[in-house]
């Protein structure tokens, strides 16, 4: 009893210390494998952020520092709870443009409200494990979500050249210079910050006149503060910002969950998207206490990242943190970084963002395929609805799908048994609501033989439609005196045909 009482004891402590051991290990590499890559792309990103939540928050019509406030919160917040390291959640202009209607008719209050409620939505969404349906999101659609992407980020840039000098193509033509050429040399600092820093200095030592980030809007150098939305509290309220939230649980989840996928890909890792999920409700939860709008994941910024050499969750953490410094500390040096070093930055994300080999691949796939992708992108472009264009796609997907499998065979063959002729017929494919009435039609119901099988070995019914259609097929033989036997079915289908027999 004795050795058998140690022996547990010994067992226990070394389980103990290997679960203690893989966390270590596990946290490692969440957070300390790459210190110098993420502090360094953090950076870079931190200051990309600034101007697109300025922009964000102005689209809204509300303070740039809402916008900026949202941005720190959620990075910061996401970098621990969420599913997808390397990848950058902040305020967004899918997100912006939602809420644009319920800050105009009931205020920024009611705004705050509405984002902790899509917080707590996704949260709930999250809990159910609703990232895994991003499993069912087609490459092609995948393809034509990140294609329109970049177009958009492109699109976004050419206001900034409106009425602009030879200076402002000058600084966006070096900063692409730096961008692509430096990288030849040497990898060890990201070129976007190397980029942002140089043609900075150029912009201040010229003297020449750039339109600056401080232009955008004005930074007020402030820490945020936890507040309590001063809404009442009714079934009014309820009503009138519910509809909003549901609407940026969606888009915000399908835009976090599509950059998750597509910075898995980058990176060939794999992210916990029911996590992600959860994550982006308690980061939107936050974002809202404190004077935040809601946010989600950006496929530029998350893509600057990676290609800064962000890789862990240190990078996100950075970024947030970083946001704030220069929010707080630096907020004067940041009003004189030029809007055209940051465009250059941001086209340079739209070339890499860009698919370019799916172009050359459309020759080579289905045509189903190519249609999924191009309709996705012109949705989105069209009407800069991320969240429109992917289920457009996807729904396209589906019906494509549907129209693949809904061809059913029904052969038939005379058998004779003990001196008696039956008629089979051996039924093969996906019987559902597609192929039901083809089903119907590909018997001969006058046929001279009075003793039919129907063989289903080959095949799988999977609806109600299926079954009404087998019942009809029944109906119409024995209308002719004939009697039908069903056999051949699975055990799935056997169970389908069963529990909706009769309804």
């Amino acid at each position: 009893m004795l050795f058998s009482k140690n022996y547990y004891i010994l067992l226990t402590c070394v389980k103990t210390r290997e679960v203690v051991g893989l966390n270590i290990l596990s946290m490692r590499d969440s957070w300390l494998s790459n210190i110098k890559g993420d502090i360094l792309s953090g950076i870079t990103v931190a200051l990309a952020l600034i101007p697109e939540a300025i922009s964000f928050a102005i689209i809204c019509g509300v303070n740039p520092m809402v916008g900026l406030y949202a941005s720190f919160c959620i990075a910061v917040v996401i970098a621990f709870f969420g599913g997808r390291p390397g990848m950058i959640s902040a305020a967004t202009g899918a997100m912006a443009v939602v809420m644009v209607s319920l800050v105009k008719h009931h205020g920024i209050e009611y705004m705050f409200v509405a984002t902790i409620l899509t917080g707590i939505i996704q949260f709930i969404l999250g809990r159910f494990k609703i990232g895994q349906l991003i499993n069912f999101v087609p490459h092609s659609v995948v393809l034509g979500f990140v294609n329109s992407l970049a177009i958009l980020i492109f699109i976004a840039q050419i206001p900034h050249f409106k009425g602009a000098s030879w200076v402002m193509y000058a600084m966006v033509v070096g900063t692409l210079v730096i961008v692509y050429i430096l990288p030849r040399f040497t990898k060890a600092i990201p070129a976007p910050l190397v980029a942002i820093v140089v043609m900075t200095l150029i912009y201040i030592v010229s003297g020449v006149e750039l339109r600056t980030v401080g232009d955008m809007g004005n930074i007020i150098k402030r820490f945020p503060i936890f507040h309590l939305p001063t809404v009442p509290i009714s079934i009014e309220t309820i009503k009138i910002i519910m509809p909003y939230s549901v609407t940026l649980s969606v888009v915000g989840l399908l835009e976090s969950l599509m950059t998750a996928k597509i910075v898995d890909e980058m990176t060939e890792s794999k992210g916990d998207m029911n996590r992600e999920v959860s994550g982006q409700g308690i980061a939107n939860v936050v974002a809202g206490f404190f004077g935040g709008m809601a946010g989600c994941a950006m496929i530029g910024q998350s893509v600057i990242n990676i290609k800064s050499g962000g890789k862990t969750r240190l990078s996100t953490l950075v970024a947030g943190l970083f946001l704030l410094f220069l929010i707080i500390v630096l907020g004067d040096v940041v009003k004189i970084v030029p809007m055209a070093v940051l465009v250059g930055v941001m086209i340079m994300v739209s070339i890499s963002t860009f698919e370019w080999h799916s172009l050359g691949d459309m020759r080579k796939l289905p045509i189903t395929c190519s249609i999924e992708m191009i309709v996705t992108m012109g949705v989105v472009v069209a009407t800069h609805n991320l969240a429109l264009g992917v289920v457009i796609g996807i729904a396209l997907s589906a019906v494509f799908f549907a129209w693949k499998i809904m061809n059913i065979k029904v052969n038939e063959k005379i058998i004779d048994f003990d001196g008696k002729e039956y008629m089979i017929y051996r039924v093969q494919g996906q019987l559902y609501f597609a192929s039901a009435n083809h089903f119907v039609d590909a018997f001969d119901y006058l046929a001279d033989h009075d003793e039919i099988i129907i063989d289903f070995k080959r095949a799988h019914v999977w609806d109600h439609s299926a079954v009404v259609c087998i019942e009809k097929v029944k109906d119409k033989f024995k209308k002719n005196n004939k009697k039908v036997s069903i056999v051949g079915l699975n055990k799935e289908s056997d169970k389908v045909v069963t529990s909706l027999k009769g309804k």
